[in-house]
């Protein structure tokens, strides 16, 4: 009797228990926990490890991360070093000077050439019944050019040898700013080689840069081998991936950042010690496509333009720009690229990203190129042929 009653009392208590859960099956109110801890995480490791630099943004599509990054809160901004903050207040000083007016502005233009200057008749030309609004510097690192244009002569400056691909070519390119502006009528500085050649007449070229207020300064990220792929961690904390820049490394300037490059001395540094061929983990960095446009993007990125106004062909997808002979100056390739309109860059990631933007000129959309290069010696004779034709664009055109 006793153990039919104790039989109906454990039967009773059984079925007072919960139901047995099927095995990996947790509580809703666990699961949501779970859920928002995996969460809370997940945010906290975005905010401390930004997704710029987080391995975490990569589970998601880039512009995913993109779009995470933007309502994240902002990450705590690191303290400057003391010489960035003196580098910076001199360079915030010499941006905001008025601009220097004198009664004749001119434009320097700095050939950086390993000796003679292949086009220098079709220069010639081009500068014919302008004097007073130009100036010329040569910069001859290897053979003193024979000059058969007047404008020409006894405008060498103290040259120095430059390597390709090392930081001797941006000292070059400073060493030809400083003597430029010891000329206090220069206001605007075009840096050229000695394959370059002019796609407009001078009047066009004059108005494009002088009455505008931004450099041509070439600056894109590009987060491929060719890119962020050269930065080195030695750069930190002043240069920081993130801030990492490529371009081409033919400008135009403006008084005041022709000034600003002379002045800096730290980033300078960063790049000569940092940004060089044959780095660890066989990495080659070339200062000359680095510096200035990181320069740029970190003091002024509102003052340049972000694409050079130096026209180069690199579709053959070579390690070099394609090279322009003799049969390949016709008026028809002269108009094509003087009409160009856009501005194009090709990521050098798996991806090949084309970005491309439009060439606004004080807001408004003009033709990107006034120069390009790089054009072999024997197609002077074609060019010089052709010149007062595919010069022949009006400014409203």
């Amino acid at each position: 009797m006793k153990s039919s009653q104790a039989w109906r009392l454990g039967m009773k208590d059984m079925q007072m228990l919960p139901a047995p859960r099927q095995r990996g099956q947790l509580k809703k109110p666990t699961w949501i926990i779970v859920l928002v801890s995996l969460v809370s995480l997940f945010l906290v490791c975005a905010y401390v490890y930004p997704p710029h630099n987080s391995a975490a943004c990569y589970v998601f599509s880039s512009s995913g991360c993109k779009a995470l990054h933007k309502w994240l809160p902002p990450a705590p901004a690191r303290d400057l070093t003391d010489d960035e903050i003196a580098s910076r207040v001199v360079i915030r000083d010499i941006l905001q000077m008025p601009p220097t007016i004198t009664s004749s502005p001119k434009i320097a233009f700095l050939f950086l050439t390993p000796g003679a200057l292949p086009f220098e008749k079709l220069w010639d030309k081009f500068f014919q019944g302008h004097e007073g609004r130009f100036s010329v510097y040569v910069h001859a690192s290897k053979d003193r050019p024979v000059h058969f244009s007047r404008y020409f002569i006894n405008r060498e400056i103290r040259s120095d040898k430059v390597v390709w691909g090392k930081i001797s070519m941006v000292d070059a390119e400073r060493r030809l700013l400083g003597n430029a502006l010891k000329d206090p009528d220069n206001h605007h500085f075009v840096l050229l080689s000695d394959s370059c050649i002019p796609l407009h007449d001078f009047d066009y070229v004059y108005n494009y840069l002088m009455y505008t207020n931004i450099s041509f300064v070439d600056s894109f990220e590009d987060p491929g081998p060719h890119g962020s792929g050269r930065y080195i961690e030695y750069m930190l904390p002043e240069v920081e991936k993130k801030d990492f820049r490529k371009g081409a490394q033919w400008f135009t300037m403006k008084r005041q950042h022709a000034i600003i490059v002379m002045a800096d001395n730290l980033y300078y540094t960063k790049f000569r010690d940092h940004c060089k061929p044959g780095m660890e983990a066989g990495r080659n960095c070339y200062s000359d496509e680095h510096y200035l446009p990181t320069f740029f993007y970190m003091l002024d990125p509102a003052g340049i333009a972000n694409w050079s106004v130096t026209n180069v062909d690199w579709s053959e997808g070579k390690w070099h720009p394609r090279s322009y002979r003799a049969q390949d100056i016709t008026f028809e390739l002269m108009r094509n690229i003087t009409s160009i309109t856009e501005s194009v860059h090709v990521t050098s990631d798996d991806k090949r990203e084309v970005q491309i933007t439009p060439c606004l000129w004080n807001g408004n959309r003009r033709p990107c190129y006034l120069f390009a290069r790089k054009f072999l010696p024997e197609a002077l004779d074609n060019l010089l042929r052709l010149f007062p034709n595919y010069t022949s664009i009006t400014w409203g055109s």
